[in-house]
């Protein structure tokens, strides 16, 4: 991407004195396989346009060219255009996101952040990981690079290791290999009551097949709760709430889980006990095979300490 930082054009109002500012960014295509839609193609290629509706907006207002013509949802890319993207000064004065956070691994493909509670990884709102991923990660210097973006979601109150794209060829080889089933997820949570030692859960959600497997690691005697578990979880398909849903169902509720623990048994105020622990894969260019690891937060720690 070619970016004229700063880069101003004044163009001046014939009932106005003033001159108004724009904000120039350009953008060279790069070479497609096949013909690809400005609107698929553009995620990404302007800092300021890092999702599809934001890009549609601009294209509505009739604020890209594509050779020196308009563009719109129908205009294709082929390979070598040169894409203009000009708006208002005052549009492009986005307020930042100050949110940082601990990076496990960086490259200039790729990274693994830790997620922590009480964020959502994407959304229409202003704090999310996604809007704070620019400010804590190297920019790549790779051709196609992009504003990075997560290629997977966490819950709101889960914790741990959250993979994320910072080209735009690094996120579609990772979504396919989460498509396929090649990222193998490993989470530890803190379950409520007795439960089997290990086994496997399928039980579809929303009609759909899904499976878990669950391993005990650590049980504690717990005066009001029976008995609390470390269990390593791995889930073999991706449906939202799996795990939460799953063990809920056997009975044994997510300690602090809001949405699927009986109120007599909700612990108010301490957060979810989920954690997403390691994300293991091929690395999608180098091809080495990364096993990235996000420790216990210490409060699973505690509770079984000197058990």
């Amino acid at each position: 991407m070619g970016i004229f930082v700063g880069a101003l054009a004044q163009v001046l109002d014939s009932s106005k004195t003033e001159a108004q500012v724009f904000t120039i960014e350009t953008h060279t295509a790069l070479p497609q396989e096949t013909p690809i839609r400005l609107q698929e193609y553009g995620v990404g290629i302007f800092k300021s346009l890092a999702t599809k509706s934001a890009l549609k907006k601009v294209l509505k207002k009739k604020q890209i060219t594509v050779d020196g013509s308009l563009a719109s949802t129908a205009t294709w890319i082929t390979g070598g255009e040169r894409i203009v993207l000009t708006r208002p000064e005052a549009e492009t004065q986005q307020k930042k996101l100050v949110f940082p956070v601990q990076v496990l691994y960086e490259d200039d493909y790729l990274a693994v952040i830790h997620k922590p509670a009480g964020i959502l990884v994407s959304g229409n709102r202003f704090k999310t990981i996604a809007n704070a991923l620019l400010q804590n990660l190297e920019y790549s210097p790779l051709k196609d690079k992009c504003k990075p973006q997560p290629v997977h979601r966490l819950d709101f109150a889960t914790t741990g290791a959250l993979l994320v794209g910072k080209t735009r060829s690094s996120i579609r080889l990772l979504n396919k290999r989460f498509e396929n089933k090649e990222v193998t997820k490993t989470y530890y949570a803190v379950t409520i009551g007795n439960m089997p030692a290990n086994g496997a859960i399928n039980q579809p959600i929303d009609d759909k097949p899904a499976t878990s497997l669950f391993q005990i690691c650590e049980t504690v005697a717990s005066p009001r709760f029976d008995q609390l578990n470390l269990v390593e979880l791995k889930p073999l398909t991706g449906r939202r709430h799996q795990l939460r849903k799953h063990l809920s169902g056997m009975g044994n509720p997510i300690l602090g889980d809001r949405d699927y623990t009986p109120e007599a048994l909700l612990l108010k105020g301490k957060g979810m006990y989920l954690h997403a622990y390691s994300l293991k894969f091929q690395h999608p260019f180098t091809n080495q095979d990364l096993l990235i690891k996000d420790e216990l937060p210490e409060g699973f720690t505690k509770l079984f300490k000197d058990h």
